[in-house]
């Protein structure tokens, strides 16, 4: 194994940055400094963390002009949509802050004659955030922002191919005043976290990324006897049902399958249509994806970037292959996206119909810009294909319906439900998953409650 971290980037295939890994001698004194900070931290009012972390977060957003670049180099995000990525970590820091203070009060319980008692919402020590490449920031703050205001150390390691989002951040927040030793960032390999994790200096581990990172956090983490909060992915459903408005339902589909090459958790990986709308929303959905630009990120004009390496577009290329092979039909020609290229990471979008759940791009998670439609007939049907999944993350139904979309969500096991919108977390919303997609929570005052632990205090006052 290399003694250093190395990010290729996408564009163009160079070394883009280069670090030395830390080594498991490093680990006493993150301990050891985490741990020194977080006793006063822990001390201080939450309105006072709030007060702070209000400062860390502008901040970091008034980088937005950089990120967008260093985004567009690491993992390829068209440097147009790089202040989405900066928007979408203000909203969800600041509707954090702005809830932390409701969230995180003591939680009362009814009167006693000669007692005062309440039960402490109280910090757990050190968090320790594993973030992904995809969303590096939008990912990231879901469990940053909310342990630093419950009153916890927090040790970011990010993953290899943004780690520089992790400096840019810790950064920022540095520079704000955030005390020394509170926020730490590390160089290191999967082995180095695992050593971490079996430290016994931390006390929460939150994970972003896949199933098979998700065994190994579970993994490490046996016997420590602490909290471990993973988000895994999905294979997100839709279904356009025979009410909804087909051009509005594929604009928006399209968006959800294609933003960030399909590279989102959350991101729509399958369609289910009725029949009476199917030809029409097909119809829209092949005009909308033609419309397209495929190119490097780093032209103001490109709408979709390269996946983020090659093994990552072979991968999607092969599911669409076999799809093919097996029945389905390619209705986007590639070579109206100059920029393709076999055994590269610029691939172009792709739409399938004829295709299902016998072909693996419409169970396996593709993680590129393909999605797969199909025709049903009846909302028991298309439930049916929803839930023929081992993912759970988000789900999502178009239609004027208002009382059919809750009626058929009550039936669809996820983690989140839609009605005419997708690929979007609310912040104000409990961000979570079943199945293969995860467990525990984060956002909304529900997401608090991982980070902290009860403390019941129990005061006789008349003796």
């Amino acid at each position: 194994m290399s003694d250093s971290l190395k990010c290729y980037s996408p564009v163009d295939g160079s070394l883009y940055l280069e670090r030395p890994y830390m080594s498991a001698s490093d680990i006493p004194a993150l301990i050891k400094n985490a741990e020194e900070a977080q006793a006063e931290w822990k001390l201080k009012t939450v309105e006072e963390r709030a007060e702070l972390l209000r400062k860390c977060v502008a901040n970091f957003v008034a980088k937005q002009e950089t990120i967008s670049e260093e985004l567009a180099w690491q993992m390829g995000r068209p440097i147009r949509f790089g202040a989405g990525e900066v928007g979408g970590f203000n909203e969800r820091a600041t509707h954090m802050i702005s809830i932390a203070e409701e969230a995180l009060k003591p939680v009362a319980v009814e009167e006693k004659e000669g007692f005062t008692r309440y039960i402490k919402r109280e910090p757990l020590g050190v968090v320790f955030t594993i973030a992904p490449w995809n969303f590096p920031y939008m990912t990231a703050v879901n469990s940053i922002v909310p342990a630093l205001l419950a009153g916890n150390a927090l040790i970011l390691k990010h993953a290899t191919q943004t780690h520089l989002c992790g400096e840019t951040m810790q950064k920022a927040f540095v520079e704000a005043g955030l005390p020394e030793g509170l926020f730490q960032l590390v160089v290191a390999t999967h082995k180095f976290a695992a050593d971490l994790i079996q430290s016994g200096g931390v006390n929460f581990v939150a994970f972003t990324g896949s199933v098979p990172g998700g065994t190994a956090i579970e993994t490490a983490a046996s016997g420590q006897f602490i909290g471990v909060g993973l988000e895994l992915g999905g294979k997100d459903p839709a279904y356009v049902r025979g009410d909804a408005d087909p051009a509005y339902a594929a604009e928006n589909l399209v968006d959800g399958a294609m933003f960030n090459s399909g590279q989102s958790c959350c991101g729509i990986e399958r369609i289910y249509v009725h029949e009476d709308v199917y030809d029409a929303f097909v119809e829209n959905v092949v005009k909308t994806v033609n419309e397209y630009k495929l190119g490097s990120p780093l032209d103001p004009e490109t709408t979709l970037g390269p996946c983020v390496n090659a093994k990552g577009a072979d991968f999607v290329r092969g599911q669409i292959k076999d799809a093919v092979a097996a029945g389905g039909k390619a209705l986007i020609d590639p070579a109206t996206f100059t920029a393709d290229k076999e055994g590269t990471p610029y691939l172009a979008p792709q739409v399938l119909v004829n295709v299902d759940h016998s072909m693996r791009v419409m169970t396996e998670e593709s993680f590129g810009p393909v999605v797969g439609i199909m025709k049903v007939s009846t909302d028991a049907e298309a439930i049916k294909l929803m839930n023929d999944s081992e993912f759970g993350l988000t789900a999502s139904v178009w239609t004027n319906d208002e009382a059919a979309a809750i009626e058929i969500g009550d039936q669809v096991n996820t983690g989140t439900w839609f009605m005419n919108r997708c690929d979007y977390l609310d912040p104000a919303l409990a961000w979570t998953g079943v199945k293969n997609s995860g467990r525990g929570c984060t956002l909304s005052s529900v997401g608090f409650e991982s980070l902290t632990r009860p403390k019941s205090y129990h005061l006789r006052t008349k003796i």
